[in-house]
């Protein structure tokens, strides 16, 4: 039976990542992977793309329950989209050393990525 390890949920304001893009440059490379650099740059609304995943790795973080910090970083937390467009997580270097940690079975990991139009707000439910 599989049981849920945790629940994060992440609220992002997407001119408030804007402005932390367009103020510090090095905010990009800090916050996110190449494969999503490269992603969220292709896409029409970018700064969408980019609240988007900053919103998961927020989330992912909080239901692993230990945050960012601790040698999670937010840069080898990648969310990237398979060939049908859903999105997955993708653990790098020493977070996911420290992830297998934490968590000692496998689990799976469910999530979803939206926008809310009106006031341009995303909100993320991950389940592990």
């Amino acid at each position: 039976m599989n049981k849920i390890f945790g629940i994060g949920t992440d609220v992002v304001d997407v001119s408030r990542i804007k402005k932390l893009i367009d103020k510090n440059k090095k905010f990009i490379n800090r916050i996110f992977s190449i494969k999503e650099i490269k992603y969220c740059n292709s896409r029409s609304n970018k700064f969408s793309s980019y609240s988007k995943r900053f919103a998961a790795k927020e989330a992912f973080a909080k239901a692993l329950g230990v945050g960012i910090g601790k040698g999670i970083s937010f840069n080898e937390i990648s969310i990237n989209n398979n060939k049908d467009g859903a999105p997955f997580i993708e653990l790098l270097g020493n977070t996911k050393t420290i992830v297998k940690k934490i968590i000692k079975k496998k689990k799976k990991i469910y999530f979803f990525l939206t926008d809310k139009k009106k006031n341009k707000k995303n909100m993320l439910i991950i389940i592990l």
